[in-house]
């Protein structure tokens, strides 16, 4: 795919009108394509960004290095600690102070020039879906690098790092505040409770304006729709007993696999989904289990649709305990059914026409991918539900994650590209100052 063209600039009206764009309310506001475009084209052109340009594809091996440390350090959902150490140690290389707030999550503050006002938030998430025992050694193939983790999300991680170090290069100033936040408990049933210590307890939840979170493989999408989910785990508990002697009392793994059928015939709207992703129970094949369980994600971008697939599903796993108890022996107990919720995480959008959404799209043309808008549960999740301005986008190329099958295409002509649509979100969300 040919670089795109830039633009250069030579007049201080030219410039003005960079400083205009940048100047107005970040993210928020309301922008057209055509106005998304001129303004990051006019950014393009300004000797910081050139500057910042040329220092990523400087700095782009010791990025490589970077994504390849992080991704070999294993960090299951709630086991994130070693990670977000390295992290911190990478980040404060780069030039920022760092620390870690009390729910895991690495934070950095570049400070704008306009004091304590508005942040502006740039995450990526340490945790991943893989447990320990999996083997992360990584395997190439030309300019990919095939190894679980490797794209989601430390290719994210890496990226905020890069991109640090290129903005301290070229020395950029901002209007506003950015944090650099490494998330914990993006993945699984981590639950989002990294971004929901910082929207919603930490010292800056009041302060937070938007948030770019850097964590797909794919230039060509701006996540800004917010694909939300309820996780449930149900079991069905019996009294159990010996396959041979206790034959023809109630059994829980019957009950279990009458609400696994139901629900397998639930139908519903375009864009909700649902899928049964684990089940377990009993002791051994010659037992008849006192628990059956099941885990249960339904997703749904539409927060009323969610919520009346969640409803119909808490009526299909109430029925089989019932069912179970009139078909089968109590004489040594009845089934019972217990439930919990253990993933909730909000739907929201940040529409199409906001400033944040706009420039996010133009960054991704710019660089030799026209976007569109596309749905996807990350960490943006929840400053949509807040109605704050946010977005996902991309800093490398990639697919298949959460499979050990994961790559990352390296090939440095596209991966300097990619960095390029997340530098330039996070330097419009910040306004940067534009040197005379």
């Amino acid at each position: 795919m040919n670089k795109p063209s830039r633009r250069p600039l030579h007049s201080l009206a030219a410039l003005s009108a960079i400083a205009a764009c940048l100047a107005l309310p970040p993210g928020a506001s309301a922008m057209t394509p055509a106005e998304a475009t001129t303004a990051v084209q006019s950014l393009l052109g300004t000797a910081q960004y050139k500057a910042m340009a040329a220092y990523l594809d400087q700095d782009h091996d010791r990025i490589v290095e970077q994504n390849i440390a992080l991704q070999q350090v294993p960090a299951p959902s709630f086991e994130e600690g070693a990670k977000a150490q390295l992290f911190a140690k990478f980040m404060q290389e780069a030039g920022l102070d760092t620390r870690i707030d009390e729910a895991g999550n690495v934070l950095a503050l570049w400070k704008g020039t306009e004091g304590k006002g508005a942040v502006h938030v740039v995450g990526a998430h340490l945790d991943t879906v893989f447990g320990r025992d999996v083997d992360l050694r990584i395997k190439r193939e030309g300019t990919r690098l095939i190894a679980p983790g490797i794209l989601d999300d430390s290719r994210g991680l890496a990226a905020l790092l890069g991109i640090v170090r290129a903005m301290k290069h070229a020395g950029v100033q901002t209007h506003d505040d950015l944090l650099f936040v490494a998330t914990v408990g993006e993945e699984g049933l981590g639950d989002l409770r990294g971004v929901k210590q910082l929207f919603l307890r930490s010292e800056y939840k009041d302060r937070i304006r938007s948030a770019v979170m850097v964590d797909t493989g794919s230039p060509d999408q701006v996540i800004a729709q917010a694909a939300g989910s309820k996780r449930y785990e149900v079991h069905y508990k019996g009294p159990g007993g010996h396959s041979y002697r206790a034959f023809g009392i109630v059994s829980p793994m019957y009950a279990l696999g009458a609400a696994m059928g139901e629900i397998g015939r639930i139908r519903t709207p375009k864009g909700t989904t649902y899928s049964i992703g684990l089940i377990g129970g009993g002791t051994s094949i010659n037992s008849i289990p006192d628990d059956a369980w099941m885990q249960v994600d339904m997703r749904s971008a539409s927060q009323p649709d969610l919520a009346a697939l969640e409803a119909e599903f808490l009526q299909i796993i109430a029925a089989p305990v019932a069912a179970e108890n009139q078909a089968r022996s109590t004489q040594s107990g009845s089934i019972s059914m217990q439930y919990k919720l253990v993933g909730d995480r909000p739907a929201g959008s940040t529409p199409s026409d906001q400033r944040i959404v706009q420039i996010a799209l133009a960054a991704s043309g710019s660089q030799g991918w026209p976007a569109r808008v596309a749905s996807a549960s990350t960490d943006a999740n929840l400053p949509m539900s807040l109605k704050i301005p946010a977005v996902t986008v991309a800093s490398g190329v990639g697919s298949l994650n959460h499979s050990t099958k994961e790559y990352l295409d390296i090939e440095k002509g596209q991966s300097v590209r990619a960095l390029q649509v997340t530098l330039i979100s996070i330097l419009d969300a910040g306004r940067m100052v534009v040197a005379p």
